[in-house]
């Protein structure tokens, strides 16, 4: 793998499954993506591990869903994907939230997990 379109193509298949785990309200499906040893750091206190995502999740509203941009992916090392990301946050009942978001994607075996998620409020 050496083009950025095989590196967005690594990103949109973790994360099109996050966004589809988001957007169904299932924090147990969502942190299946993700390391089990992965560093999460939503607008709350850091987390690591799968359970910490979960939990994380578990806390958001019913009707959040998640919309994503690529903007940047870069391949550090073989089995690695770092991807840069505009999200926009929807909510039923408030206005959308929208952040930048860094995750690193990981080959485990013959799968991709996120194993570092981070992301910045806009505002």
């Amino acid at each position: 793998m050496n083009s950025t379109t095989d590196s967005e193509a690594i990103l949109r298949g973790v994360l099109d499954q996050w966004k589809a785990a988001v957007d169904g309200h299932d924090p147990q499906r969502v942190a299946s993506h993700f390391t089990e040893d992965a560093i999460f750091q939503g607008l709350r206190p850091y987390s690591v591990g799968r359970q910490g995502v979960a939990d994380y999740y578990d806390t958001q509203p019913l009707g959040m869903t998640a919309t994503y941009r690529i903007l940047e992916t870069r391949q550090p090392a073989d089995g690695l994907v770092h991807g840069y990301l505009s999200v926009d946050f929807s909510f039923t009942d408030r206005p959308t939230v929208s952040v930048h978001l860094g995750v690193l994607v990981k080959r485990v075996e013959d799968r991709w997990y996120i194993s570092h998620y981070q992301v910045s409020r806009l505002d």
